[in-house]
């Protein structure tokens, strides 16, 4: 009789280390992320370009990009008038006390502004469309994609990045600046309120120092910021919601990973235009 065939158990296979299952997790991770920004660029360089021939040859979808510009306005510009009045304060009341320490109480208003125009109105602004508008767009996305709405555009030869994705990135480039002037005027006003009220500088020494410090370049990078911050929400927020898969469980995993894909881009590029910034446009009298 032949002899009976050896069984491989599970004691008799070789264990993994914890070593390896944290360099495979590691790998898989690392490999993941790396698709996933790839495809993120590919959704923002074939939406830009189809953009940009929609605008040329005028035949952009003005009803929907009009239509996702107010609902982008209706969610974010009360969040940003209640946002901007602590940053203001915040900037004035920390920079004031410490410049009141120095004996320099007339240059408050020029830190202050430079604060809220550089920093706090365009991270404000990437913070709120990052939070309320790519969570908005990837369900909108995601739900149709479950729904094979996306399946059915494509098999009636209709482009949904031309349908679908470039109206929110033309409305999300609209919005984002304004929203940024908003938050700046709101800033620089509460800000200038605590400097009055609560520090004891004059008007005239906040407004002075104020536009003494304070140029044009200041107020352009600061929109080019948030353009460029609505411009990496809208592209993570459909390319998240685009893929979305697995039902209702897909899209709010879709929700979750466009949130946290936006807040963590806004803060990395923010400080590479920083520093850019600082390297070649440093701050001087106006």
């Amino acid at each position: 009789m032949g002899e009976a065939p050896q069984v491989d158990t599970p004691q008799d296979r070789p264990r993994e280390s914890s070593a390896d299952i944290l360099r495979a997790n590691f790998s898989a991770t690392v490999l993941s992320g790396a698709g996933t920004f790839g495809r993120a660029m590919r959704t923002g360089a074939q939406a830009s370009k189809v953009a940009v021939v929609d605008v040329l040859r005028v035949r952009l979808q003005m009803r929907e990009t009009l239509a996702q510009a107010w609902f982008l306005i209706t969610v974010t510009a009360i969040p940003g008038v209640l946002m901007a009045i602590p940053f203001g304060v915040i900037v004035s009341a920390q920079v004031g006390n410490l410049v009141h320490q120095l004996g320099a109480d007339s240059l408050i208003g020029a830190a202050g502004g430079l604060g809220v125009i550089k920093q706090g109105a365009p991270l404000a602004t990437g913070l709120l469309l990052g939070g309320a508008g790519a969570a908005a767009i990837a369900a909108d996305l995601g739900a149709r994609t479950i729904r094979e709405e996306i399946d059915a555009l494509e098999v009636m030869g209709i482009d949904p990045v031309q349908r679908l994705v470039v109206p929110r990135m033309i409305a999300m480039l609209i919005v984002a600046p304004l929203l940024n002037i908003l938050i700046i005027v709101v800033g620089i006003a509460a800000g200038y309120i605590v400097a009055i009220a609560a520090l004891g500088v004059t008007p005239g020494s906040y407004w002075a120092s104020f536009g003494a410090f304070t140029t044009s370049i200041d107020v352009w990078v600061s929109l080019g910021k948030s353009v460029i911050f609505g411009y990496l929400v809208v592209v993570i927020g459909c390319q998240r919601g685009l893929e979305a898969r697995g039902g209702p469980r897909g899209v709010a995993d879709g929700v979750n990973a466009a949130v946290i894909l936006s807040v963590v881009s806004i803060a990395l590029v923010n400080v590479v235009i920083t520093q850019l910034v600082t390297m070649f446009f440093p701050t001087r009298l106006a």
